[in-house]
């Protein structure tokens, strides 16, 4: 159960007085647990926690914890990171910044704390126009979809080839960390596999524009069913078996899962943490997991690859607050 205490507190540190000050004490909540807002439904409380709902208000308290050095974390869905027993430091940004609009050109414009699906596939579908239908039940908001490259090997006859969200970005509106804003087109985020500037940049995406094309709504329901289909044969519900994704990154030509795999890995359990039978890369969540738990997974998983098979595997979620 989440324990948060929005009122001003005498023996408060004095940036977190200045946020109830600036924000608002009924919007600022003390020892806030974080395991319900990530995907791995795993994490300790933050000092301090606050929704930024609009992207104007997600840009405000960037300023402001910039300005008064208070530690912080953006966070988004919570998807491909594992935050620490101990919690978070600081303050805890929950980027819920959601707004959008399409215009008639296909010209999708999303808040980057829109969930891309159901949501914002459903809102494009639904107004005729195809494009990200693609990445149906892969868990991330916008500004996630641009941070990692959003992509989904699409299993379809005619589409058996990786697609990849920066096929339809057209640019996006970008806080640098000098805290000037500034809108940056396609080019500017460096797109890779898995990759973009923004993983050493320091930007925060505020919202970002999408060129769609029309379409057929019953096509693209049809290719959302093949996606899901495709997925749920390999990855595990989220809502049932909650984890964080792939957490070892991609070995070119070989496949982390796959030497995992090798290993006969599949099915082992440390504490509430296990291996899924469906995909040897993901950890899921059986009740009751820690980050403690994942850690010694990680441990054991690379030891053991790196003796069985000689390669050493390298996490690829991101670790966050304190083990």
């Amino acid at each position: 159960m989440n324990h948060s205490t929005p009122q001003s507190n005498p023996s408060s540190p004095a940036w977190l007085e200045a946020l109830y000050a600036e924000l608002g004490a009924d919007r600022v909540l003390r020892k806030h647990v974080l395991g319900p807002y990530t995907t791995f439904r795993i994490g300790g409380p933050a000092d301090a926690f606050y929704e930024a709902r609009s992207a104007d208000e997600l840009a405000a308290v960037l300023t402001m914890v910039r300005t008064l050095d208070i530690p912080h974390f953006v966070l988004g869905l919570g998807a491909n990171i594992l935050v620490g027993d101990g919690g978070f430091r600081g303050l805890v940004i929950r980027n819920a910044a959601d707004g959008k609009t399409i215009d008639e050109n296909g010209i999708l414009t999303a808040e980057s704390g829109a969930i891309v699906w159901p949501d914002l596939i459903e809102f494009a579908v639904d107004a005729g126009f195809s494009g990200i239908e693609h990445y149906a039940g892969i868990p991330s908001t916008v500004g996630g979809a641009l941070w990692q490259n959003l992509h989904f090997l699409a299993p379809a006859p005619a589409r058996e080839r990786t697609m990849f969200i920066d096929e339809v970005v057209l640019d996006a509106r970008l806080m640098h960390p000098d805290g000037t804003i500034a809108v940056k087109d396609r080019d500017y985020f460096d797109f890779g596999y898995d990759q973009s500037i923004l993983h050493h940049s320091g930007d925060i995406v505020l919202s970002a524009r999408f060129q769609l094309e029309p379409a057929s709504p019953e096509t693209m329901r049809r290719i959302i069913r093949e996606n899901l289909d495709w997925r749920a044969e390999r990855h595990p519900p989220l809502d049932t078996e909650p984890s964080a994704g792939s957490i070892f990154k991609k070995i070119e030509g070989i496949g982390a899962g796959r030497l995992i795999d090798q290993c006969g890995m599949k099915g082992t359990r440390i504490g509430g943490i296990e291996i899924t039978h469906r995909h040897a890369n993901i950890m899921i969540n059986r009740g009751g997991g820690t980050a403690a738990d994942v850690k010694a997974m990680i441990a054991l998983v690379i030891e053991t690859v790196e003796r069985e098979m000689g390669y050493t595997l390298e996490p690829e979620i991101a670790f966050v607050g304190e083990f």
